[in-house]
């Protein structure tokens, strides 16, 4: 999916390669030089930390 529009494809940009894939994953997680599941991981829970802000 993009992870951003809830079709839940982690691997289809639906066109628009704006739109956050696990490509989007690898390449930042490169970047940083570490695994791409650390990378999800920080990402998860700064996204739950700022749905907190917003639910409260």
């Amino acid at each position: 999916m993009c992870y951003n529009c809830g079709c839940q494809m982690p691997d289809n940009d639906m066109g628009n390669p704006k739109n956050i894939t696990n490509k989007t994953f690898e390449e930042s997680a490169k970047a940083m030089n570490m695994p791409v599941e650390k990378a999800k991981k920080n990402t998860l829970e700064l996204l739950q930390k700022e749905l907190a802000k917003i639910t409260k």
